[in-house]
């Protein structure tokens, strides 16, 4: 039974019960069984226990978790303290700094902007070490497309930021007028600088201030 300890446990309750979820349940079992997994089987739903649904002011969507060691802990594009900054992350701060003067922190650890209501949300949940995609298709789209529906469902605005293909398959789903859409390249050095000058967090942060929303702190303390 997966418990969020917040308001995410009744939104998702159905869920967890559906056909879909129960067959990517038993594949994990096996998959944490028979291979290194991350995240952790514990981090797994990190972005909903850190971000309540009604605490949500921006969804940031990624790919699937990083593949490497002591990074991934459930939170798109955060990695875990002491762990090197990945290129796709030193972007996004590259891209804070010249859109709001967001200085480079010396850590890629989110938890800071998960705490004020940014969904660190990845289309799918669990990835073999070392095989970036290697459980798409599993049915983790299924769930996390459900979750954006929810925050589609919601009066109260949210921003989202899609980033990428995979994340820009998620647009349509938010299609609810009260929200705004942004969308970009990924960050990742593939996408040949792209990503920069989208100006998705200033963006954002005028929309929430203009909804009269707290705007979000992207400044990432350093440790």
């Amino acid at each position: 039974m997966v418990k969020l300890n917040n308001d995410w446990d009744a939104i998702l309750a159905g869920e967890f019960e559906k056909d879909y979820y129960l067959q990517l349940r038993e594949f994990l079992k096996n998959e944490y069984k028979s291979a290194t997994i991350y995240p952790s089987m514990f981090d797994i739903f990190n972005a909903l226990k850190f971000t309540a649904y009604e605490d949500v002011k921006v969804v940031i969507v990624g790919q699937d978790p990083y593949i490497n060691p002591g990074e991934a802990h459930g939170l798109s594009f955060s990695v875990l303290p002491g762990a090197k900054t990945p290129p796709s992350l030193q972007n996004i701060f590259k891209e804070l700094a010249t859109d709001i003067g967001c200085e480079i922190p010396n850590n890629g650890h989110l938890s800071h902007w998960a705490n004020q209501g940014v969904l660190l949300l990845n289309n799918v949940l669990t990835v073999r070490a070392r095989s970036s995609r290697s459980h798409a298709n599993r049915g983790w789209e299924n769930f996390t497309a459900t979750v954006l529906e929810k925050l589609n469902q919601r009066e109260k605005p949210v921003v989202a930021m899609l980033w990428g293909n995979d994340a820009k398959t998620k647009g349509q789903i938010i299609n609810n007028p009260h929200h705004l859409v942004l969308q970009a390249a990924h960050p990742s050095p593939l996408a040949g600088g792209k990503f920069f000058g989208c100006k998705h967090f200033s963006k954002a942060n005028k929309f929430l201030s203009e909804h009269s929303i707290n705007e979000i702190d992207w400044q990432i303390p350093n440790i």
